[in-house]
Parts: C-alpha cells; sequence; structure tokens
C-alpha cells in the first residue's frame, strides 16, 4: 500500500522520520527528496564485481554540473530518512525522467527500520545539468 501525503504527514516522527522535513515538499501520494551536493564516479571504466572500485568525488557548485550521457554517478539524498513499520520506497520525479534522468537504477526499495541516506544511481542519456537540492 502506498501511503497518501496525509497519512505519511501523520505518521511523521512516529513511524517515518524525515530530517530535514519541509511540509511544502510533501505530495498528494509522496514526499519530494532532494539530491545532496556531492557525487561518487568510478575512476575506471572497467568495474569489477570482486574488487572495490576506486571513487573519485565531486562537489556539485552553485552553477550545477554536467553529467555525461554512460557513466554512473552515484548521489545521495540531502535528507536523513527512517522509518518503522513501512517499507520505503524511491522512485524518480517524471518531470526528471522525462529530461532523460534517472535516479536510480535498481534498488528502488528499502528495508522496514531503514535509516539512512538514500543512495541515488544516477545516469543519463543525454548531457544535463543538474543541481545541489534538485527534487529527485
Amino acid at each position: 500500500m502506498i501511503l497518501s501525503g496525509r497519512e505519511i504527514l501523520k505518521q511523521l516522527n512516529t513511524n517515518i522520520f524525515i530530517e530535514p522535513f519541509h511540509e511544502s515538499r510533501l505530495n498528494p501520494n509522496s514526499y519530494n527528496l532532494t539530491l545532496a551536493d556531492e557525487l561518487l564516479v568510478y575512476e575506471s571504466g572497467e568495474l569489477d564485481m570482486k574488487r572495490e572500485n576506486p571513487v573519485k568525488r565531486l562537489t556539485i557548485p552553485p552553477e550545477g554540473i554536467v553529467l555525461e550521457p554512460g557513466r554512473l554517478y552515484l548521489g545521495r539524498t540531502a535528507e536523513f530518512t527512517r522509518t518503522e513499520n513501512y517499507v520505503p520506497m524511491l522512485d524518480g520525479r517524471s518531470s526528471t525522467g522525462r529530461l532523460g534522468l534517472f535516479i536510480h537504477v535498481t534498488a528502488g526499495f528499502g528495508d522496514v527500520g531503514f535509516a539512512g541516506y538514500w543512495t541515488l544511481e544516477i545516469f543519463c542519456i543525454q548531457p544535463i545539468r543538474i543541481y545541489a537540492g534538485a527534487h529527485v
């Protein structure tokens, strides 16, 4: 069952925790999380599932950063979330999807009791400028 915005608000600080929380980001059946100001990119063109893959840290400046197609970027939400008794779900906004920007390739569901920042698996199909604080 997907909770309505009213139910999310009702469960806030009992079964659902979002820090920081802004009521203006509450939608009819979701809450808009935002992109933090840092990305990780893999340094190698070939990744190895059995090894640690080195990453480079990028800071998103106020004027944004242009993402390159064919490259995976790892971001995170600016919000720390925790859920009790609910399975949290992350799904991209349709407005970002229409720009060819995908914020998670897999792992759209969290676990009951999940507490932390969401990792965003960011991929684009054409160059796109993104900004810290953008709704994901």
